[in-house]
């Protein structure tokens, strides 16, 4: 426990200070002090333990108690776990004083060390927290899941620096398709762009060819390379963000349980199967059946279940007469490949009796012989799951010191390998947000906008995957409704469409400015210096791009060193734009054109800058 006193500062008065100690939170005070006006108050770090333990002391003069205004200034502080006692002596005519909780263990408990989890984990450390991994498992699960991921994942992991991995494990990834094709086509391989290669994703097992994508569509030509990224397990992704979690220094803890927890203003006390861990936030990102969301007390509606499918890589007989790809029977549908004995069964016979039960080769093959009406027979299963089009989702991503991220917070079918992608988009908007409260670098309120992007992202998801259950019931109704779409999945405007829509096209957060980049995922402008956009976000910082030379632009992003960093180039393809302002996670939040007069309602840079990364250094807050 520690106890700060602070003035009775953030009025008109003169104020007077003196600092007489240092605390291992030094940097955070520093920031606080320039935030509120003090410039910077000369702490000096001591690296004696014992002057660490020591106060922080400020002393000032005032005569008038602090305004409402100077007080949210605090909030910041009262989220890391501070609370304000105004029972201190002499106020409201002397100092306040701040009575500290800051005895974590940890700022952020992350209880779930999927993909979510760790992606969480690892932007919440590049904002600078300290994080501990809670995972049930103790090594990835190895039970098939996604095999393939969409451009907004693609992306995200672009712009922290991992497309290399990522694109030597899709090369594998092809090696074992090819693979396939050669087995299925007697050795020829040859016919790889008409059987998968030339595919960019399907709709409901309606397949969506590359060739008829019209790329200038917003959304789907200004990703950059990450663009050519889709072929890679949620394994994969998993391993990998396990690496660069230990990079980092995110302490992952595996074969450690969540059993429950204790929330209050100021904390979360959260208990495990190896203790106690104490800490300042917790987020559930531990799946669909999420304990933390049970044990919270977070409503969950949505629809029930229809169907039962199953995936599996089998080994198998006889399977020369099932059909490559994604094929409508009169019993239901089934895929085949992209890998030697990965197969697929969705039937509309409702929700499995018991979704934990074994699957086994009887039942993989009765169900396979039954959907495709091939004779096949399974001889073994090396892995094997089943899911349902079980669709929920939280009515809020936030309750008190406790948020929901990933599936933890929505469920839905997998079809289209949306879960992911929605996934890894909490974990990117949601990890830099948590972070900057926890640093002192924005106020509370920021969080609010994490429900605020998210939810309606997550609830488009849960009708798009809705609407792929529909195309694919067998009843005649929904089979003719299924051949128009198949019909037009073979226009140009139809395919651009879909797969706008499968690729985040659609996705634009509801932001200050009329400017149509503003919302949306920024485009990975390729620049004069030879970089991409994305090689200037691995930080995890924002980034204010600076187009046009501007001095004025430039002086304003000077306040925010350490928040936002500041890049001047060109960039010959697009010499429509002045400036760029991207968020952490790759967002626009302000842009402008070159040689066009802003609208008079629109939010400029500076309004920007404020909203999203707080007062800028040395700044006064009005008393």
């Amino acid at each position: 426990m520690r106890t700060v006193q602070l003035p009775r500062y953030l009025t008109n008065a003169p104020l007077r200070r003196r600092v007489t100690a240092a605390t291992d939170k030094v940097e955070s005070f520093n920031r606080f002090f320039q935030w509120v006006g003090f410039g910077n108050p000369g702490v000096i770090a001591d690296n004696d333990p014992v002057e660490q333990e020591k106060a922080l002391k400020c002393s000032a003069l005032s005569t008038s108690a602090p305004s409402s205004s100077a007080l949210s200034v605090l909030t910041p502080f009262f989220s890391r776990g501070w609370s304000l006692d105004t029972s201190a002596p002499f106020w409201p005519l002397g100092p306040s004083v701040i009575v500290g909780a800051m005895d974590y263990d940890v700022d952020v408990v992350v209880a779930g060390g999927g993909p979510v989890g760790l992606m969480l984990a690892c932007e919440l450390r590049l904002g600078g927290a300290r994080v501990a991994v809670l995972e049930r498992l103790t090594e990835v699960n190895p039970t098939i899941k996604g095999g393939a991921i969409t451009t907004p994942s693609a992306e995200a992991l672009y712009r922290r620096g991992m497309l290399p991995a990522l694109a030597e494990v899709q090369r594998q990834a092809m090696d074992r398709f090819q693979a396939f094709l050669r087995e299925r086509n007697d050795g020829d391989g040859g016919g790889a762009a008409g059987q998968g290669l030339g595919i960019v994703g399907h709709f409901a097992g309606i397949m969506l060819r590359a060739d008829l994508v019209d790329r200038t569509e917003p959304g789907l030509g200004d990703a950059g390379p990450a663009a050519e990224i889709a072929f890679v397990a949620q394994q994969d992704i998993e391993r990998l963000l396990g690496e660069r979690a230990d990079e980092l220094g995110v302490d992952v803890r595996r074969g450690v349980e969540l059993t429950g927890f204790d929330a209050d203003d100021g904390a979360v006390t959260v208990r495990t199967s190896h203790g106690a861990v104490r800490a300042g936030w917790l987020v559930g990102c531990d799946g669909g059946r999420s304990a933390v969301r049970k044990l919270a007390g977070f409503a969950f509606p949505g629809t029930d279940p229809e169907i039962t499918c199953h995936q599996a890589v089998v080994e198998m007989t006889g399977a020369e007469d099932l059909k490559v790809g994604w094929t409508a029977t009169d019993t239901g549908v089934y895929a085949h490949g992209p890998m030697p004995g990965r197969v697929v069964t969705v039937e509309f016979d409702g929700p499995p009796a018991d979704r934990d039960a074994p699957v086994t080769a009887e039942d993989l093959q009765a169900r396979l012989r039954r959907v495709s009406g091939v004779d096949v027979t399974i001889t073994g299963v090396r892995t094997a799951t089943r899911f349902t089009d079980h669709a929920r989702q939280v009515t809020e991503y936030r309750k008190g010191r406790v948020l929901l991220a990933g599936d933890a917070a929505h469920v839905h079918s997998a079809f289209g390998s949306q879960g992911l992608s929605l996934g890894i988009g909490d974990a990117m908007n949601l990890g830099w947000k948590l972070a900057a409260v926890i640093g002192g670098r924005a106020p509370e309120g920021l969080l609010d906008t994490y429900t605020a992007e998210r939810h309606p992202v997550g609830a488009w998801v849960l009708d798009w995957t809705r609407s792929q259950v529909a195309a694919m019931r067998p009843d005649p109704q929904s089979r003719a409704l299924r051949q128009i779409l198949s019909d037009l999945a073979e226009t140009v405007m139809g395919t651009t469409y879909l797969t706008a829509r499968l690729n985040g096209g659609g996705v634009r957060y509801e932001l200050p400015g009329e400017h149509p980049l503003i919302g949306r995922s920024a485009p990975d402008l390729e620049l004069t210096d030879g970089s991409r956009l994305a090689d200037h976000l691995h930080g995890g910082r924002a980034l204010l791009l600076d187009l046009t030379d501007d001095p004025e632009l430039r002086a304003l992003a000077a306040g925010y060193a350490g928040r936002v960093d500041t890049l001047t180039a060109g960039c010959p393809s697009r010499p429509d734009l002045a400036a760029v302002l991207v968020r952490p996670d790759g967002f626009t939040a302000w842009a402008a054109d070159a040689g066009a007069p802003a609208p008079a309602s629109a939010a400029g840079p500076a309004e920007a800058l404020e909203d999203w990364f707080g007062v800028p250094e040395g700044a006064m807050t009005p008393g």
